[in-house]
Formats: structure tokens, sequence, C-alpha cells
């Protein structure tokens, strides 16, 4: 598409020379930029321990790897075409949008958002469609999955950014995928990720107003930024237990409670839930093979979305049953003789949830192995080691995604916490290898113990220092087992 007709269909205009170039991509990193892309210069993102960086100080290199055009928020004058907006992440969204074809228009869209347990809730929405034979896509922390082809998202984005949305969004339609289930985090909507798309259905799973304060600063921006996804979305599916609830006066379904689909009983085997369900379809019983009662919710969620999308009764039992976990959810990697389970559990009341559910189930020790990233909320450090206290028999701190923060200061940090909040320093070790402390963890392990693995879940990289290494917890975890064999 020629630039003058990308503006003309996006209500942006450009000044400066570059003549009226054919427009072939959009790009926020000006790495990613390729002849043809225009590169949208925006403000970066604070994080512990680094300033943010700016995109104007890119646009240099931008022009040189072949950027024909430049958004931006500052007075430039500039060789190619310069579009001047106050909004330039917004800006991308459109004209990503408008490259790829407006692709959120050939899908009906579903939008999962809330503190915890989207991406459980995404992966079970995308499941029960496909399993009902509806052409789905997924788009999550875990991963994008699409016509049976699995691709892993670069970095540790939940929603990646507005060019890979809609480039995604047009590769779902191109594959003749008819709705798309989207993971989209309190961050994408305020960073205008998914600005332009409207949901068919979103989804509000829960709030906790004190996670990721460190961004947006407040428990009521947190909470208007998750907001955003219900106010765009033609009926919603809410967790009618959450205290927020009666804040929403919006067409939907509530879950949860005495709602419109609550459960009646929720039976845990060593083989998953079984479930009786209350709803507007009527009563009936289901199992889905998942550890941990507190899952009832993300299933209730799921079903609400995949009924109000058409599915029947008999369509969401058999697709529940056939369901084969999430990656990196609690992931069960050995049985016996004692137990060993990857999950994502990265903040204090995650890691809390995990071990508790853990603990029912376990016969001998439950072993936490589990750390705290860098440049990151320091905070979480505190909650993570509280819980390690609370809920672990033995607590094995180690390195996650220190990044360029000291990992000795993050680990002195954590075992400080550990001790203030009573644990037992006898019960506590600090391996600062990850794959040490994994290693070491199972060597320890004896029959009906279980080892919990908290932390990294599903990721595929390991972030020391400044250099980012290929990782992968589950296959790490066998590892460590095949030695002692």
């Amino acid at each position: 598409m020629r630039l003058v007709e990308l503006l003309a269909n996006t209500g942006l205009e450009a000044s400066g020379g570059g003549g009226n170039p054919e427009v072939t991509g959009v790009a926020l990193d000006s790495r990613l930029v390729e002849a043809g892309s225009i590169f949208c210069a925006a403000p970066g993102i604070a994080l512990a321990g680094r300033a943010p960086l700016d995109g104007h100080d890119f646009i240099a290199a931008a022009i040189g790897r072949g950027a024909v055009a430049i958004v931006g928020s500052s007075d430039l004058d500039l060789s190619v075409p310069y579009i001047r907006t106050d909004n330039p992440r917004a800006a991308c969204a459109r004209l990503s949008a408008e490259v790829w074809g407006r692709p959120q228009n050939r899908l009906s869209i579903i939008g999962v958002t809330g503190s915890k347990g989207k991406s459980t809730t995404v992966a079970l929405i995308h499941h029960l469609l496909e399993s009902a034979g509806i052409r789905a896509a997924r788009m999550s922390t875990i991963g994008v999955r699409f016509a049976g082809h699995d691709e892993l998202l670069p970095g540790h984005f939940t929603t990646p950014e507005s060019p890979q949305v809609f480039e995604l969004l047009h590769r779902f339609a191109q594959s003749d995928c008819t709705h798309a289930v989207l993971e989209v985090s309190s961050h994408a909507l305020e960073l205008e990720r998914v600005t332009g798309i409207g949901f068919d259905v979103g989804v509000w799973v829960n709030f906790y107003p004190d996670d990721h304060i460190d961004f947006h600063g407040s428990e009521s921006a947190y909470f208007a930024a998750k907001r955003k996804l219900l106010e765009r979305s033609d009926f919603s599916v809410l967790n009618a237990a959450e205290s927020y609830y009666p804040q929403y006066n919006l067409p939907h379904w509530g879950y949860g409670g005495s709602s419109d689909w609550r459960t009646t009983s929720v039976t845990e085997s060593s083989s998953g839930l079984h479930l009786e369900i209350a709803s507007p379809l009527g009563n009936f019983t289901a199992f889905v093979p998942m550890i941990g009662a507190f899952n009832a919710l993300n299933v209730l969620a799921a079903l609400a979305t995949a009924a109000h999308v058409g599915l029947s009764v008999s369509e969401l039992q058999a697709g529940l049953a056939s369901f084969a976990g999430v990656p990196g959810r609690m992931q069960i990697v050995q049985h016996s003789p004692f137990r060993v389970v990857n999950d994502f559990a990265h903040t204090g009341v995650s890691v809390t949830a995990a071990l508790e559910t853990l603990r029912s189930s376990t016969g001998g020790r439950l072993i936490v192995v589990v750390g705290a990233a860098g440049q990151r909320d320091p905070a979480r450090r505190g909650g993570i080691a509280n819980a390690a206290a609370r809920g672990a028999d033995l607590t094995i701190f180690t390195e996650e995604d220190s990044r360029t923060e000291p990992l000795s200061a993050i680990l002195d940090q954590m075992r400080a916490a550990y001790l203030a909040a009573g644990g037992d320093a006898a019960q506590l070790e600090v391996i600062p290898d990850r794959r040490d402390a994994i290693v070491h963890a199972v060597s320890i392990a004896r029959a009906g113990d279980t080892v919990l693995l908290a932390g990294k879940g599903h990721e595929r990289t390991l972030e020391r220092g400044e250099e980012t290494m290929a990782w992968d917890e589950t296959a790490e975890a066998r590892a460590a087992i095949a030695k002692l064999q």
C-alpha cells in the first residue's frame, strides 16, 4: 500500500519529503525495521534500575535500515515523510491494522484479561472451540497456536506489540481461522497494543490490586487499564466472586459464586477435577484432567465463553475431558516415586496458591525451587520469600531472569525476607545457578515428596546479565531426573 493511501485510511498526516513510497510493514523496534517499513518512535517503558529508552533516539538507525517514513511526537525535519502525533503507539496500531488489511474484521475475537489465570483460561477456551470443530487460533504467554502450528513469542510478552499482533491476526485469517483467543495484559491495553480491535467476548478472570503497581502507579489506574477490554467487547464473561464485580454495568454472564455459571460440587482426585455445574444451559457434570480446585473458576470462564460462541453441553463436556493441560502451568513432569511439577508461579500470591494446591496431595515433603526477576518490582521478592517460608518444607532460592541486576543482591533480599517471615534457616538453601538448583532438588527428593519448580513455567529463555540463554524448565527437570538413574 502506498503511504498516501495508508495515511488517508488512518486519518494521519505526514510532512517533509520522500514522496509516496510503498509501505510493506510497521515496526516499534528499530532492529526490526526492513526496507519499506514505517518506524514508530515511541517512549520506552521504565524498568527497575534502567531509565526508559526513547524511540526518537533510534530514528537515524531506522532510516539506515530502510524505513520509508517515521512516526514520532517531537518536532523534526527528516529526509523521509514524518508523521507527527501525540500518541505514536496508537498511531502504530492503526497503521499496523491497515497494512495487514484490517484482519481484526475477518475474525471473531475473544479477549481474556485478569491478574492470574489468563493463560489457562485462554488455553481452555481455545481447546473447547477446536474440539468442537471450530478453526480457532490462540495468542498468549504460552505461545501462538493456529492451524496445528505452534510458535513462541519472542521475549516474555503476554501480548506482543501492535505490529506483531496485527501480523499474527492476518496469518490467522489467511489460515482460514474464524476465531482468535487473545490473552490481553493491562500493559497491552495501556500501551495501545490492541487498539483498533473490537472483541466479540471479553473475559475478566480476576483482579489483584497490588500487581503491576510499578507500571500503572495505582490500583485505580491498573483497574482502568484492564476495564478497557470490556468496554471494547460486545459481551463479557465476568468473575462474580471478585469484589470489583458490582462495578460492571455491561451485557455479560457472571461465573462463580451464585451467578449464571457456577459449580455446585467440585471434587479433586489424582486424575483431575470432577465438577457439577449449574448454568443457563441447564445443570450438567464435567471432568477435566487438571490439578487444583482453584482451576474450577478458570473452567467456568471458559465454559461460559464457549457456550456464548454456540457450543452445546455435550460439546463442552467432551472438550473438557480431552484437555491436555497447559505447558508450565501445574505441569506434572514426574508422578513417582516423587512428584515434580513445573509452574509459572512468580509472585507471592501465585507461589502461595501453588504450594497450597500441592500440599493436599503430597504425602512427604514439599520442596520449592524459586527465584525473583531482576529489574522488576522489588516488592515481589518479599512476597515470594514469605510464601516459601509459610508453605514449603524445604526452600531453594535461585535465579530467575536476574538481567543486569546483581543476582547476589536479589538472593540476599529473598533470604532476609524468608527469615523475617519466620522461615527456618536450616530448611533454606541458596543455589544461584538454576540448573544446579534443579539438580540438587531432585537429588534430595524422597518417595512421596513433591518438588515444585516455580517461576519459569513455559518460558524458553533465561536472562542472565546481558545474556539471553535458551531455557526449557521441563527439559531441565527431566535431565536432572535422568541423572539419578
